[in-house]
């Protein structure tokens, strides 16, 4: 092997480059924590985009909810329809709470509040429309995988599914019981974070309704990813990448922090027949995060 080939070769199997689509042995899932939009970094949020833009092995990019900055109005939703305009890659998102739960308007002491059933279905319908969607939770296979996409839509927790949420999540996993399955949720399994702050594993910030969401995955053993954001935890955080994100002893919890900062971490999940490798990268510094670099496997059992 010519010293050419061996850097190539290297290079490639890396996760990172501009290896060719039909060349690629996986599949490239750039993942996008809380962009609360427009929120007060927007410059910084469209230098990560732009950077997404430059890595010619993408085959996805995943907004894991929270699009909207604050309640969802008609002007956060025409600047999310304007910031991603400018992004190249397929883009798959995912409603969190700042998207549909709160009125537009607040209170009188300037608190957001709940806002009432029919708007908050018709902000459940505006975000399906900006994106494209059909329904706001929704399944795509990538390889072996299956990746399953799944929306908040009752208010109960901060990040609550409704029993339709519930009903199409038990079909699509009894529909793909051999496919290694990846769920994005807007918010972590419980227990899969240090409690480092006051909100980390408290009802509102871990995905609800617990228990039954619990017995969901316990009888598909073959869900073992799960990837979230909402508690806003970042790289700093000695658990957002441990073996504290062990959920039920096998799930591991891919945690995601927001972009309304100053430096913006993405993660990356890229996708091989085996196995799937998760990278941290550091926008403001350009750089990958090796020593967060994880390697999980599927289920040895499908």
């Amino acid at each position: 092997m010519t010293l050419i080939t061996f850097l190539f070769v290297c290079f490639s199997l890396s996760g990172v480059g501009t290896v060719g689509a039909s060349e690629k042995i996986y599949q490239h899932l750039v993942i996008l924590g809380d962009p609360h939009l427009p929120g007060e970094k927007i410059k910084i949020k469209k230098q990560a985009i732009a950077t997404i833009n430059t890595w010619d092995d993408v085959d996805m990019t995943i907004a894991v909810g929270d699009i909207c900055e604050e309640r969802g109005t008609n002007e956060e939703y025409a600047a999310a329809k304007d910031f991603f305009s400018k992004l190249k890659k397929p883009l798959y998102p995912i409603v969190g709470n700042h998207d549909y739960l709160y009125a537009d308007n607040l209170d009188a002491k300037g608190k957001k509040i709940k806002a009432v059933t029919e708007t908050r279905d018709a902000k459940l319908n505006k975000f399906r429309d900006i994106f494209g969607l059909k329904e706001i939770s929704y399944s795509k296979t990538a390889g072996r995988y299956l990746l399953v996409f799944l929306s908040l839509d009752s208010p109960g927790y901060l990040a609550e599914i409704s029993q339709k949420q519930v009903d199409w999540l038990i079909s699509e996993l009894e529909k793909n019981k051999k496919a290694p399955t990846i769920i994005f949720f807007h918010a972590p399994l419980e227990g899969t974070l240090r409690s480092y702050n006051k909100n980390a594993n408290t009802s509102n910030y871990v995905a609800q309704p617990g228990g039954k969401i619990h017995d969901i995955l316990v009888s598909n053993p073959q869900v073992f990813l799960w990837v979230s954001g909402h508690t806003h935890t970042s790289p700093k955080e000695e658990s957002f990448a441990s073996e504290t994100n062990k959920y039920d002893k096998r799930i591991t919890n891919i945690h995601n922090t927001d972009m309304e900062r100053e430096t913006i971490w993405t993660n990356s999940l890229f996708l091989y027949q085996d196995k799937i490798i998760v990278k941290t990268y550091n926008h403001k510094k350009g750089t990958w995060l090796p020593e967060l670099e994880r390697t999980i496997v599927p289920p040895a059992t499908l």
